[in-house]
């Protein structure tokens, strides 16, 4: 039960987290992995790359696929509406680590 409901939770941060390295540059999901790994996030592919699609889909993610080493890569930056997005999670996580870090 606890693990679904940290889950839960946890999803909500990798979405800002994602957000906030695609605004700085485009990234793709196995890079994502690693860096969420380093977080403490340990989620597979099966789970990020459906987000990935459904941030695109709702208009957070803008996807350009990239030829590297013969292979189609796909990128992923923020669209006006993600960065919108994430200046709103960082208002609203800002305002919740004040009120629970003591």
């Amino acid at each position: 039960m606890e693990d679904k409901v940290l889950r839960k939770l946890f999803l909500g941060f990798i979405h800002i987290h994602i957000l906030h390295h695609a605004k700085e540059h485009p990234i793709f999901g196995a890079w994502m992995l690693e860096e969420l790994k380093e977080h403490g996030y340990d989620i597979s592919s099966g789970t990020l790359y459906p987000i990935l699609h459904h941030m695109e889909e709702d208009g957070l993610l803008v996807r350009e696929n990239r030829n590297v080493e013969g292979k189609i890569r796909k990128y992923y930056t923020t669209t006006e509406k993600g960065n919108t997005v994430l200046d709103e999670a960082r208002k609203k996580a800002y305002e919740l680590f004040k009120e629970i870090k003591d």
